[in-house]
Parts: C-alpha cells; sequence; structure tokens
C-alpha cells in the first residue's frame, strides 16, 4: 500500500512536467524500455548477487520472474522515467530532479530492499537514456550555485537521519542497516532479557534490560529519535544556509561516529588476535556505522564556506531561554518530582541517587546497555516522571534551535534609513518608493554605496519594497549584487511591487515575473473634471459645498489636537469594524502619519467633525517633489456620501496648482483589469483576491479609483526559483500581516472560508 502511494505521488508531482515535455509516444517508449528491460536486469543480478557468499542484498522471495517483478514493483520504472525526462529540463531543474539520486542510493545502503535495488538500477538506466531524448544538442549547464550546493548538503545529511528509521521499520539488508542500533533506540530481545533475568550474576543486566521493556510511552520514543531529529533539524539549517545549522550537523555525526565504534566494540576488535569479523558483511557494516558519519562531517566541514548565515542576536538571545532554561527547569522537576514520588520506586532512591541518575535521563534508551539503572518506577506518575524528564529538556533545546532559524535581518546600521532616504531625495524614485523610509524595513547598499533596496526577510525570503533607489545608471548592477549576497546568507531574493522598467531589467537577467498588482495615476496638467466621465466625481465635490464640508491641510504632527484625535479614532473603528488587522508593508497607517513630508487632507463640516481623511506621500525627482502618491484613506461610517471622492479630487487640483505631475492612487494588491490565464501562478493569485475580497475589498477598491479616469501601470513580483514561491507567498502574506494574532487568524480563516 505505501508503494502504490509513494508511486501515485511521484507519477503526479514528478512525473507529469517530465510527460509533457517528453509527449506520449516518447514516454510509453521509455517506460516500456526500462520495465521491460532494466527491472528485469536488475531481478536478475539481485538473484545472481544473493549467491555470492557475504552479499548483503536479500534474495527475491517470489519464485517465478513475473512474482520478482510484481515484488520489486512500478516505483523503478517510475523514477527511471521521470530522471530520463530530467535531460530535456532546464539546468537548475535537471540537477534537483537528479537529486532524486540520492534518497534513492541511501535507501539502498539502509534498507537494501529488491525495490530499493532496482531504483538505483533504474535512475542509472534513466540517466543513460536521458540524453538520447534531446532533440538538439545542449551546451553543458553551469556548474551549481551555492543554493543548489546547500540543498543537496541538506538532502544528504537527512537521508542519513531518515535512513535508520527505514531501516528499522523494515527488514534491513543494506551495508548500513547495523546504523539503526546507533540512531535508534534498539528494543532488548526477549530470549536476552529471559536468560539475563534467570541468572543471579546478570542482574545488572537484568535490570538494565527491564528498564528497556518498561520504558514505553510517547516520551521515550520521541526521545529515541532524537539523533534523527537533530540530523532533520540540522538539514533545514543547511538549506537555510545557517552556520549554526552546519555546526550541529558536524557535531551530531561526530558524536554518532563515536557512538557506533563503542556499540560495536571498533577498537576491541581491531585490536584483538586474529580477524576481527567473522564475514565480510559484518566488517562492511560496522565499520560503514563508522565511516559514513565521519565522512559527512569532514564534507560539511569541507564546504563551510558555504553557510556563512548567522542567527538574528534577538533569537539567540531568545534560544538560550529555551536551550539553557528549558532542560535546567526540566531537570529541577525531575529532582523535585522524584524526590516527592521517592517511594513510588524500587527501590527507594535518595536524592543523591536522583541527582546521578539525572544524566541517563538525557540519554535514548538504546544507549543504556551498560548502564543499569539505579530503580525502576513502580506507579504511572513515577513512570512518566522517568519517561518525560530527559523528553521534554531535549524539546526545549531543539524548539531553542529551530527559532534560530527565523527572524532573518542583514546588519543594520543606525543611520541606514536616514541614508537611503538621502538617496530617494538625490536621485528620485518611482509612486512608491518613499514607502522604503517605514519603519519595519532592513536596508541593504551596494559596495559603492551608490543604491540601495528597502527589504524584509520572512521565511528565509528577502522580499524587497519596489525597486532600488539611487543612481539611475547602477541599479541594474545593484540588483545583481543584492542577489547574490541575499544567496551567500542563504536567502531567496524576491523583488515585490516592481514596475515595469525594473521588471524589465531583471527579466533580461533570467528572472521569472508575475503581475501583482495595478498602479494607478492621474495626470495633472491638464485635469479640469469636465465630461460625463467625471460626473461621479463632480457630484461628490457639489454635495460635500451643500453639507458645509471644508478640506484642510494638515502636517499630523501639527494637526490640532481634536482633528489628530479624530484621525486616530476614525482608523481605530475602521479596523474594529473589520476585526481584522490593518494590512502593512506596502499599505500605512496611523504611525505614518507622523512623518513630516507627510501631508494628510481632511474632511471637516461646521461643527469641527472628521468625516474622512487621506494621506499623500512625496514621489522625489532630483532633489524636489514632482508627485504624489495616495496612502491613507479613511471615512466615518454613515458619514457624507462621496466624502472620498471629494478628497481626492481636491487634493489633485492642490497638487496641480503647486505645479505636480500626477499624483498616484498607489497599488491594489491582487486586483487585475483583466482575468488571468487559467492556470499557473497568476491564477492562483487571482483565486486567492477572489476570496480576500469579501475581507478586504481589493478589486472593489480598485473599481473606485477607475472613477479618476487613471493611467493603469501594472506592478510585478519577480523571482528566480520557482520552487520558492510557497516561501515567497508565506513572505508576502506574514509582510502585509505582521501583527496577526491567533485570534484574528481564525477569524480570517472563517470569513475565507465563507465567502
Amino acid at each position: 500500500m505505501i508503494a502504490v502511494v509513494v508511486t501515485t505521488v511521484a507519477g503526479l508531482g514528478l512525473a507529469l512536467p517530465v510527460v509533457r515535455r517528453l509527449g506520449r509516444w516518447r514516454t510509453a517508449a521509455v517506460l516500456a524500455l526500462l520495465e521491460c528491460g532494466a527491472v528485469p536486469a536488475a531481478a536478475v543480478l539481485l538473484a545472481v548477487l544473493a549467491r555470492v557468499p557475504g552479499w548483503w542484498v536479500p534474495p527475491l522471495a517470489a519464485p517465478t520472474p513475473l512474482g520478482a517483478l510484481l515484488e520489486i514493483g512500478p516505483l523503478p520504472a517510475v523514477l527511471g522515467l521521470i530522471l530520463a525526462g530530467s535531460a530535456v529540463l532546464s539546468p537548475l531543474w535537471r540537477r534537483r530532479t537528479r537529486l532524486l539520486l540520492v534518497p534513492a542510493c541511501m535507501m539502498l545502503l539502509y534498507a537494501g530492499r529488491p525495490a530499493d535495488f532496482a531504483l538505483v538500477v533504474c535512475a542509472g538506466a534513466g540517466l543513460a537514456v536521458g540524453p538520447l531524448l534531446r532533440r538538439r544538442a545542449t551546451a553543458d549547464p553551469e556548474p551549481p550555485g551555492a543554493p543548489e550546493r546547500r540543498t543537496l548538503l541538506a538532502l544528504v545529511v537527512a537521508a542519513c537521519a531518515a535512513g535508520p528509521l527505514v531501516a528499522s521499520l523494515a527488514a534491513p539488508w543494506g551495508p548500513l542497516a547495523a546504523l539503526r542500533f546507533v540512531v535508534l533506540a534498539a528494543p532488548p530481545d526477549l530470549a536476552d532479557l529471559q536468560a539475563a533475568c534467570t541468572d543471579p550474576e546478570l542482574g545488572a543486566q537484568c535490570r538494565s534490560l527491564v528498564a528497556q521493556v518498561r520504558a514505553d510511552g510517547l516520551g521515550p520514543l520521541l526521545l529515541s529519535v532524537l539523533p534523527v531529529a537533530l540530523l532533520l533539524l540540522a538539514a533545514e539549517g543547511l538549506r537555510r544556509g545557517r552556520r549554526l545549522g552546519l555546526w550541529l550537523a558536524v557535531a551530531t555525526n561526530l558524536v554518532l561516529a563515536l557512538a557506533g565504534a563503542l556499540a560495536f566494540d571498533l577498537v576491541a576488535r581491531l585490536r584483538a588476535p586474529g580477524e576481527p569479523f567473522d564475514d565480510p558483511a559484518e566488517a562492511v557494516a560496522v565499520v560503514a556505522s563508522v565511516a559514513l558519519p565521519l565522512v559527512v562531517a569532514g564534507l560539511l566541514v569541507a564546504h563551510r564556506r558555504l553557510f556563512p548565515a548567522r542567527s538574528d542576536p534577538r533569537r539567540v538571545r531568545a534560544a538560550w531561554l529555551f536551550g539553557a532554561g528549558g532542560p535546567v527547569l526540566s531537570c529541577l522537576v525531575y529532582l523535585g518530582g522524584g524526590w516527592l514520588l521517592r517511594y513510588d520506586f524500587e527501590p527507594v532512591p535518595s536524592f543523591t541517587g536522583l541527582l546521578l541518575d539525572l544524566p541517563t535521563r538525557l540519554l535514548p534508551v538504546g544507549y543504556l546497555d551498560a548502564m543499569p539503572p539505579a530503580f525502576l518506577a513502580r506507579s504511572p506518575a513515577a513512570t512518566v516522571l522517568l519517561g518525560w524528564a530527559g523528553t521534554a529538556a531535549w524539546l526545549a533545546v531543539l524548539t531553542g534551535i529551530a527559532r534560530t532559524y527565523g527572524g532573518d535581518r542583514g546588519p543594520v546600521a543606525d543611520d541606514a534609513a536616514e541614508r537611503a532616504r538621502r538617496l530617494l531625495v538625490q536621485h528620485g524614485g518611482g509612486a512608491l518608493s518613499y514607502m522604503l523610509t517605514w519603519p519595519g524595513n532592513a536596508y541593504w547598499f551596494s559596495a559603492d554605496g551608490r543604491t540601495a533596496i528597502a527589504y524584509r526577510v520572512h521565511s528565509s525570503v528577502a522580499l524587497t519594497l519596489g525597486g532600488p533607489v539611487g543612481d539611475p545608471e547602477r541599479r541594474a548592477a545593484a540588483m545583481a549584487e543584492f542577489s547574490r549576497d541575499c544567496l551567500a546568507r542563504g536567502w531567496r531574493p524576491c523583488f515585490y511591487s516592481i514596475d515595469e522598467e525594473t521588471a524589465a531589467a531583471l527579466a533580461a537577467a533570467g528572472w521569472s515575473l508575475v503581475q501583482v498588482a495595478e498602479e494607478t495615476r492621474v495626470g495633472l496638467p491638464a485635469l479640469t473634471f469636465r465630461g460625463r466621465q467625471w460626473q461621479d466625481v463632480r457630484t461628490a465635490i457639489n454635495r460635500a459645498a451643500r453639507d458645509g464640508l471644508r478640506a484642510e491641510w494638515h502636517r499630523f504632527r501639527d494637526a490640532p489636537p481634536a482633528i489628530a484625535a479624530q484621525i486616530r479614532a476614525v482608523s481605530a473603528e475602521w479596523s474594529q469594524a473589520k476585526g481584522l488587522p490593518e494590512m502593512r508593508f506596502t499599505l500605512g497607517g496611523v504611525d505614518e502619519l507622523s512623518d513630516d513630508e507627510v501631508r494628510c487632507l481632511v474632511a471637516v463640516d461646521a461643527a469641527g467633525t472628521v468625516h474622512g481623511m487621506t494621506s499623500w506621500l512625496p514621489v522625489y525627482c532630483e532633489g524636489s517633489v514632482n508627485a504624489w502618491t495616495l496612502d491613507v484613506m479613511r471615512r466615518i461610517p454613515g458619514g457624507v456620501n462621496g466624502v472620498m471622492e471629494f478628497l481626492i479630487a481636491t487634493a489633485a487640483q492642490q497638487f496641480r496648482d503647486e505645479g505636480a505631475e500626477y499624483v498616484s492612487l498607489s497599488g491594489v494588491p491582487l486586483a487585475l483589469r483583466e482575468p488571468p490565464p487559467p492556470t499557473g501562478l497568476p491564477h492562483l493569485l487571482d483565486r486567492a483576491a477572489t476570496r480576500l475580497e469579501p475581507v478586504y475589498g481589493f478589486r472593489a477598491l480598485l473599481a473606485f479609483k477607475a472613477k479618476f479616469q487613471p493611467q493603469y501601470r501594472p506592478l510585478y513580483l519577480a523571482y528566480t526559483d520557482p520552487a520558492a514561491l510557497p516561501a515567497i507567498g508565506s513572505a508576502v502574506l506574514r509582510a502585509y500581516l505582521p501583527g496577526l494574532t491567533a485570534g484574528q487568524g481564525v477569524r480570517l480563516a472563517r470569513r475565507l472560508l465563507r465567502s
């Protein structure tokens, strides 16, 4: 059943893209060749090798050739097809697809089942057939970059962690199957338990085996897979380029090598006279149990420069609370609880006995064969205390390490925001560029200091806020330099809300693009509000005059206290009405109004009541303001209809009279005028916009801005790695909703499900 599920997942997730590139007939030919040629060849080779003395491959259980093929199953042929089809993929995906060889070979070395052997044979056949499928010769691809090599090393470490687990769940025949006794806790053999407990001279061994038998439950089980958890956590750190993940993987592999040498008495075997091993297969298994972790550790140390990313110091300090405080608290609970429950143990321990026994609580049960327990539990409470004391301590350590992988930030200088602002004012930028001055952004500067990029890091994605600002002649080079720096830190670069010019430069460099928003601009020199198309705007202006509304300009920091208090109240009431947090990132709020360069236009009636407000961000061009961008829009519930149209029209007239070229009504996330194609990422974004529309009203906002007869300018998201799109989506969500609480997340999910 498991083989059927794995084959189905591999076929749907990996083989379908290959089938599209190869076509039906070439796909059928390759499958036939593998199923009728490579798989039978693997079965024959297995039958031959199984007769070789000392060989580790198991014989096929099926007595007939047809039964042998059924025992092997279809997965090897599917893997061979995928690897054969990798020859017609792009160099990036060709390398990634061929990384499937790593887990296939590792499973062969650990489990060594006939299907695993056939996997490797079919994989090799697929790689041999692949070049014949290319219709024209292709140049050799460039060598893999740092991210690809990090991924490969992470996959090797993850396979070393999962291999012993697989070997322990199946009948293992592979040469590395012995590692399951090193990485996982080995349950005691019942015959050994009976023999030890009936021999008076083996009392200590009896008590040790009894302790292993009684150390059951979830806590001891989790502690037993501690080395697996450490290696998997280290592999994730390696994938992210983390130096902490590197040294965690190196240290864990060195400990495993030492444990393997001790578990199999390797030193004593080598020093003993005569042959240390009874047969070659045993020698391969025992030596490999020590050699493989050492090789992996050496490989990681040799490539240590691929992992330069250091953790955020704030995260490191918080991790110490888990990594040190958790074990200390767990040990205190064990000592205190053990003393209170001392009469539930046999024999009754002293406090010194509890203290001496404490280190054994932190080790997996499989490592305690040579350590007889000082006492055994006689009650459920005592059993829980013994089983969970070490588990809780290690869970805290693992949690602390995992937390250091998040919260990425580059080096932060005290004057970084001011330097970026100076570059923006001096050289100018786009309609959204002033948003880079908002709090929450990190800043990257080119080596020559002539360009800057504002970004935020979430989910190991460096998400920029627009394109670079600074010297226009250096912007393309700055984007390439920024990308290299991100990859060196283990981040995936992603440019968000970039204009057509920036998008074209990135597309020329091989980046992929997807439209995520549309900016709306209104030209000012010829703006008159005349004509039928402006009827709604003129009606709003006339209604405001009839209802006694007037427009007042303010700098929020200098606004009269009554006006400032009402602006805060209007914004708070607007947010509370939604029951959801305000979106940030490219959407400002009250906090951004305190900037002296931001202008606020407020609609006030004769009684001094604020009915609505808008805020406007400056757009710079060579040291002066040449345009303005709409940011915050708020109105009171039940207020005068058309107040927003009145405020925007009044602002546009004022900016026109001041000589501005245009006003930008900003971009609306996930709202496009034209429907996207029915497949791919644009289609997924369109579905997300449909789900979010009842909550945030993006499309309704775009339709509202259409009243001002704007020019539409697309805004794009640029990325290099399609496999990073899920992480990019998570980064965008976290950037827009950084303060999303658990309760707000539940309410948002409910609204999305109802929509």
